[in-house]
C-alpha cells in the first residue's frame, strides 16, 4: 500500500489561538485557554474530503523548561482530536539545548514513522521553523499562515494566507490544478 499524502500542521497559531506578548506567539498554559481558531474545523474536513491525513506537528519546549507539564499538553490534544479529525499528534517536548532530531526547524517530527506521502503533502505553520521544517522534510508546499510576528522569517514560504481556512482552499486547489495537468 502507498503511503498517503499529509498535511502537517503547526498547533498554537494554526489550529489553535496562540497568546500573543510582545509581538511574539506563545502556547496557552492551561485547557481553559485552548480556543480553536475560526474555520478550523471547515478547514480540516475539506482536507480530509480531499484525501490528506491530517498530522499536528508541534515544539512544546516548555515541558523541557519546566513551565508545562506534559499531562496538560496531552488534555489539550485529547480536547483538539474529539472536536477536529485530527489523525495524529507528534509532539517535541524538547529544548533547543537537546539538539534532538524531532525540534524544527528540523524534520523529524514529519519524516518519522509512520511515514506519509512526503512529496505530495504539505506544511502549515505560522513560524520560520515551521517553513523550514517542511522544507528540510522535501514536502510539496510550506504555507505560511501570517500575523507579522515580531521576529524574522529566514525560511521563505510558497505562499502566505491569513487562515488554516485560506490555506485549505489553496491546498485543494492546488492539488485539483495539478490533477488536471
Amino acid at each position: 500500500m502507498n503511503p498517503s499524502p499529509a498535511v502537517f500542521l503547526d498547533r498554537d497559531g494554526v489550529i489553535n489561538k496562540g497568546i500573543i506578548r510582545d509581538g511574539r506567539s506563545y502556547p496557552p498554559k492551561t485547557l481553559e485557554q485552548l480556543e480553536i481558531l475560526p474555520g478550523v474545523a471547515e478547514a480540516l474536513n475539506r482536507l480530509k474530503v480531499a484525501g490528506y491525513a491530517l498530522v499536528v506537528v508541534t515544539n512544546q519546549p516548555d515541558v523541557a523548561r519546566g513551565r508545562q507539564t506534559r499531562e496538560v499538553v496531552e488534555a489539550m490534544h485529547l480536547a483538539l482530536a474529539q472536536q477536529l479529525p485530527i489523525d495524529e499528534f507528534r509532539v517535541c517536548f524538547h529544548d533547543d539545548a537537546d539538539a534532538c532530531e524531532c525540534r524544527k526547524p528540523k524534520p523529524g517530527l514529519l519524516t518519522r514513522a509512520p511515514h506519509y506521502d512526503l512529496p505530495h503533502s504539505f506544511m502549515v505553520g505560522d513560524r520560520w521553523r515551521d517553513i523550514e521544517a517542511g522544507r528540510r522534510a522535501g514536502v510539496q508546499g510550506a504555507i505560511l499562515v501570517e500575523y507579522g510576528y515580531d521576529e524574522p522569517l529566514s525560511a521563505e514560504p510558497d505562499i502566505r494566507l491569513r487562515s488554516l481556512l485560506e490555506a485549505a482552499d489553496w491546498i485543494v486547489r492546488s492539488t485539483a490544478a495539478a490533477r488536471d495537468k
